[in-house]
């Protein structure tokens, strides 16, 4: 199996915990207050990087820190939109799928941006991964549009453009540096909301360790991806096998929040264990000739 891959099913697993523990910390703190106090959490993940050794060379970092900062910045604005969804009292195993859209964005833009291609297996697997994101967001009844489907529509759009500016910065720093800089941003941006929205006193220590619980899994889950993005991963591909996270979330939230899933869920598992498939069938490599050179400077 491909190395790419590995590191692509270590995000898909770490995403898939992070998704359902902002369901359980529930209206215990704002959204704004889980974003910022879950920044703690970054924390073990961005010191281990920084005194790996294993940062890589510089690259042209002052193009590949500005992208990683900026994928960072647009993260977290989806995730205060995400717990706000979160929030409202709608189901984790509703909104953590029709979030998990988000890729359709990337594709559009990496398409685009980056002219990737893909192989038909691969092309095969693309239309799977989506199919199975759709069927986890449609109802048994059909019902689809929802009041709360336009706030949920907020992080698909922030997360799915971060996504291809993490890809970016690959391009010119390694995925262990770009991630560094990545969860970097999250930083200023936590300070600016407890400015604005202080913390509560007395937090429960079930919330705290939820809190860093979902700032841990988070990280840890980015550097997964990022490290698939530098192991020549195509953003095309990685990204919409990334977004079938609820393949974790939703059992969990099944077996502790007692959600029930339907019919349509069943069938979107079992047609994204056969996206997976498809996806790790990757061709060899495009001679260098052929290939996308980065963008310039």
């Amino acid at each position: 199996m491909r190395l790419w891959l590995w590191w692509t099913l270590l995000a898909v697993l770490c995403w898939g915990l992070w998704a359902l523990v902002a369901r359980l910390i529930g209206d215990a703190l704002s959204p704004g207050q889980q974003q910022a106090l879950s920044t703690l959490g970054l924390l073990p993940v961005m010191m281990a990087m920084g005194f790996s050794g294993r940062l890589g060379p510089p690259g042209r970092r002052p193009r590949g820190i500005l992208f990683a900062l900026s994928a960072g910045v647009l993260t977290c604005l989806g995730n205060v939109a995400y717990y706000d969804v979160l929030n409202r009292g709608t189901k984790a195993a509703t909104v953590v799928p029709l979030t998990a859209l988000y890729p359709l964005v990337t594709i559009v833009l990496a398409m685009v941006f980056l002219r990737e291609r893909i192989n038909r297996i691969q092309s095969a697997g693309l239309l799977l991964s989506l199919a199975a994101i759709y069927l986890f967001n449609v109802q048994d009844d059909g019902a689809f549009l929802s009041p709360w489907l336009l706030a949920a529509l907020v992080p698909v759009g922030l997360w799915g453009v971060a996504a291809l500016f993490q890809k970016l910065a690959t391009q010119d720093l390694s995925g262990e540096r770009a991630t560094l800089w990545f969860l970097a941003a999250f930083l200023p941006v936590a300070a600016l909301l407890l400015m604005r929205n202080p913390p509560p006193v007395g937090i429960g220590t079930r919330t705290w360790l939820l809190v860093l619980l979902m700032g841990f899994a988070f990280a840890l889950g980015n550097l997964a991806l990022l490290a698939a993005f530098a192991r020549n991963g195509k953003a095309s591909v990685i990204t919409p096998l990334a977004g079938l996270y609820p393949l974790v979330s939703i059992p969990l939230a099944i077996g502790l929040l007692g959600e029930q899933v339907g019919r349509r869920e069943a069938l979107g598992i079992a047609v994204a264990l056969f996206a997976v498939l498809a996806l790790a069938c990757e061709s060899a490599p495009i001679p260098s000739s052929d290939a996308v050179p980065p963008l310039s400077p």
